[in-house]
C-alpha cells in the first residue's frame, strides 16, 4: 500500500535522507522518498499507520498525520 506521510520538520535534504534511511530499516516498507517542497514522505510498505509515526517520532521528528496515497499527484 501506497502512503503519504506529512511532516512538519524536513528542514533539509540530510534530515530528509535520515528520514528516509529510518523507514527503510523498518521490515516491511519496501520504499520512502522524501519531497522538501511538499514535506512530506511517500512509502511504499504494508506497516500500520502508527508504526511509521513511532519510527520517526524515535528518531526525532514531528508527524502531522499519514494518508493513503490515492494518485498520482497526491
Amino acid at each position: 500500500m501506497k502512503k503519504v506521510i506529512e511532516m512538519s520538520d524536513l528542514c533539509c535534504k540530510k534530515c530528509a535522507e535520515r528520514a528516509e534511511k529510518k523507514l527503510l530499516l523498518l521490515g516491511g516498507v519496501t520504499g520512502a522518498r522524501a519531497n522538501l517542497r511538499k514535506n512530506v514522505i511517500y512509502v511504499e510498505t504494508e506497516l500500520e499507520d502508527g508504526a511509521l509515526e513511532e519510527c520517526l517520532a524515535a528518531a526525532g521528528f514531528e508527524v502531522v498525520c499519514v494518508r493513503e496515497r490515492r494518485g498520482i499527484f497526491s
